[in-house]
Formats: C-alpha cells, structure tokens, sequence
C-alpha cells in the first residue's frame, strides 16, 4: 500500500492538535477542525488510529474522522474523462 502521508507524533496541548506530517510539524486549533474533538474529554481524544496509509486520523469512542488533505488544504479535482470524437 503507498503511504499518502507519514503521520506521527499526535497530541493535544490545551486546545490544539500537533502532530508531524511528512516530518514537519503542525499545529492546529481544534475549535477549527472538529467540534467532536472540542468537546471529547483527554481520554477520548488520546484514542486515535492513523489509517495505514496515512489518509486521515479517526476518533473510534467519539466517531470522528480529520483527513490530512484536509488539515493541509489540499483540494483534490475529479479526473476528466477523455472524450471520443
């Protein structure tokens, strides 16, 4: 499987969300990104699985899924289909 991203390091200080993305740090505010993760006590945000491919982060106890591309911004746009003359 091809790794989209390399996730690591993830951790909550106050109200913010850090983690490594492709070795280099972030930082952002979760009031931004998830209302879910707002609200989770400390336990339920420390229970996280990074999907295998690096994809996105997904919350089990609170059912909350964050993509990377997201966090980053990246937009991604459908693939044109070649049209037959």
């Amino acid at each position: 499987m091809k790794k989209i991203h390399e996730v690591k390091n993830v951790y909550f200080e106050d109200d913010d969300l850090c983690l490594d993305i492709d070795a280099k740090a972030y930082r952002f505010s979760i009031k931004d990104i998830s209302k879910r993760l707002l609200k989770a006590s400390k336990d339920e945000r420390a229970n996280f699985i990074i999907s295998p491919s690096g994809y996105g982060i997904h919350w089990p106890i609170i059912d909350e899924d964050i993509s990377i591309d997201g966090l980053l911004g990246i937009v991604h746009q459908p693939l044109k289909k070649a049209m037959n003359a």
